[in-house]
């Protein structure tokens, strides 16, 4: 059975620029639904190839229809539209879904005039995107094949996380945390899967308009940031400071309201969340002559990240007594908060936690599929490779390359000669561009494309994020160890492993000052573990560069600059090279400089 999962709206970003303001160019550019578009397919319960829209059409986060992504994945299988038998969409704004909505916004304490513009709005939205209508009308739009309505299979939003989560975990029975921005209509659920039967929790349900991530959101633009994309920013600043003895968010926004459930402050305020702008201001005491100090955004970053752990944390408290399972998947956008996974873990009575390389939007296009799968009585193969992209060969690489003569020098090495030149070179205060294989899924670089440097010197993150990425000079980077060294240099507790980025570990203190560019100031890593299985060059690139340094780990970050995706194609990482202060680019087995 072939089955195709897919998320975005190529009308979204329009409708919402019409209905509330959000455009293209404004801080709010990523707050759409259907953001991180992604296509992903499955072939008798097999992952055989996903990639995000960003990564071809350049558009970071984009809504767009993903027919760039789609057309990608069926040409890897040698498949058209209509070789595929279902399409799952990562999203079910269904007809019981539109009527309750009609029905909040009825209630809404606001005035009549607003509440007829607030349903005039939602109708234009639901009939412009949302419904399953819509949804064919785009898919015909974009690439020309008329959709059998029983072909589209949608799948709630909070269900598609579920099944991603599920693809990687390598779990059978386990307990689970769905919590991001919000669903068609909460934010989050928890649950178990018990004998492949999954059961949803309702009393814990959250629904959005008290959703902790929307918060954490009007946090993130309170401090001069882009909300539903630089939250990594605040939760990276908190490491700078401690929260207040007394949190005015725990104190002032946040209450407890039982096992599992919390509310926020101003959830009904027909202002919606920017009506918390100005309750910043007064529990912090901001204004315009210090909101841009950076020991007050510091101050509320700690405040803010603590907040986030106290809610997840009591979340989790409850889920733990209401289930007997001591594995748990945890999916959504907070869970990219690797801070928090850590002690979640540390500090909580489950044995083992899983947070997929796909925990935020572009693992519903994965997720999507996996459910109707699932749905469909078909095995899912054992997956654990976020390597799903596409892959370019030596031709390609010298046609690019070609193109580039006039600024570019290179040579081809022998097999296996580059990665010995690679790690030679990085034994010194050299900042490469790592090129190699299938482009990794998800918003994490895991050493495919890859800036790679030696972080025994301690400037080297000056270095990487003025001369080569242009973003802020507090941003830490993540190393990539050898799964067989990360006790050695990390306090692992209870993991073994972290293949995908998303939980950080203390760095012992006898290597803090070895690997001091990958050492955040809280003296923490945000760790890639790398095997031979998982990554067979790259866990070379890693022996060949210690043995040589006596330093057991590589800093690794996102081959891009701030506010570009990841690079994807050979050109997309000439073009990178060239507009950077990168020493060399290692394409395949080509080495690049500049002329």
């Amino acid at each position: 059975m072939i089955i195709l999962g897919y998320n975005g709206f190529s009308r979204v970003a329009e409708l919402f620029g019409k209905l509330y303001g959000y455009t293209q160019d404004s801080v709010d550019r990523h707050s759409f639904l259907g953001h991180d578009a992604a296509a992903a397919l499955f072939i008798d319960g097999e992952l055989v190839a996903a990639v995000e829209e960003e990564r071809m059409n350049r558009q970071k986060k984009t809504t767009a229809f993903p027919a760039n992504a789609m057309r990608w994945c069926l040409d890897q299988a040698g498949l058209d539209y209509g070789d595929v038998d279902y399409y799952a969409f990562g999203w079910q704004f269904s007809a019981e879904f539109a009527d309750s909505a009609i029905v909040r916004l009825a209630n809404a304490p606001i005035p009549p005039e607003y509440k007829f513009q607030a349903i005039a709005g939602f109708g234009e939205l639901y009939t412009g995107a949302f419904s399953k209508t819509a949804i064919l009308e785009d898919f015909a739009r974009h690439t020309g094949h008329t959709l059998p309505e029983e072909k589209l299979i949608t799948v709630p939003h909070h269900r598609a996380h579920l099944a991603c989560g599920r693809t990687f975990a390598g779990f059978g029975d386990a307990a689970f945390i769905i919590s991001d921005g919000q669903a068609e209509q909460d934010s989050a659920i928890m649950g178990e899967i018990r004998d492949g039967r999954v059961t949803v929790f309702e009393q814990f349900t959250i629904d959005s308009a008290n959703s902790i991530a929307q918060l954490f959101a009007e946090i993130t633009r309170y401090l001069g940031f882009t909300p539903n994309n630089d939250e990594y920013k605040v939760m990276g600043l908190g490491g700078f400071g401690e929260p207040p003895e007394k949190n005015p968010f725990l104190s002032e926004v946040v209450s407890f309201d039982g096992p599992g459930r919390y509310s926020l402050a101003l959830a009904n305020d027909p202002r919606g969340p920017r009506a918390y702008l100005g309750l910043f201001d007064e529990i912090f005491g901001g204004n315009d002559g210090n909101r841009d100090d950076f020991d007050f955004k510091v101050r509320v970053a700690a405040a803010a990240q603590q907040m986030l752990e106290e809610v997840t944390a009591h979340q989790l408290r409850a889920l733990a007594e209401a289930t007997d399972l001591r594995d748990l998947i945890y999916e959504g956008g907070v869970a990219l908060n690797c801070v928090n996974n850590t002690k979640l873990l540390e500090d909580l009575s489950f044995e083992r936690v899983e947070v997929s390389f796909g925990a935020s939007d572009p693992g519903v296009s994965i997720g999507a599929a996996a459910h109707v799968a699932r749905e469909k009585n078909i095995p899912i193969a054992p997956a654990t490779s976020p390597y799903l992209g596409p892959e370019y060969g030596a031709e390609e690489i010298r046609a690019t390359l070609d193109g580039y003569a006039d600024s570019l020098t290179w040579e081809e090495l022998p097999d296996g000669a580059i990665v010995t030149k690679t790690a030679e070179l990085l034994s010194g205060k050299t900042v490469i561009g790592w090129f190699q294989g299938r482009t990794e899924y998800g918003p994490r670089a895991l050493g495919n494309r890859s800036i790679l440097a030696n972080p025994s010197h301690a400037d080297m993150k000056d270095v990487i994020n003025t001369r080569v990425k242009h973003r802020e000079p507090f941003r830490p980077f993540a190393p990539i160890v050898l799964e067989e060294d990360a006790h050695r240099v990390f306090v692992m507790g209870k993991k073994e492993r972290s293949p995908y980025m998303t939980f950080v570990f203390p760095v012992r203190p006898e290597y803090t000052e070895t690997i001091a560019a990958a050492t955040h100031v809280d003296a923490t890593s945000r760790i890639q573990t790398v095997t031979d299985e998982s990554n067979p060059r790259l866990a070379r690139l890693l022996r060949e560069f210690t043995a040589l340094t006596d330093v057991p780990c590589l800093v690794n970050t996102s081959f891009n600059v701030a506010g570009e995706p990841i690079v994807c194609s050979p050109k997309d990482a000439v073009e990178c090279f060239l507009g950077t202060d990168i020493d060399y680019l290692v394409l395949g087995d080509f080495l690049v400089t500049k002329r």
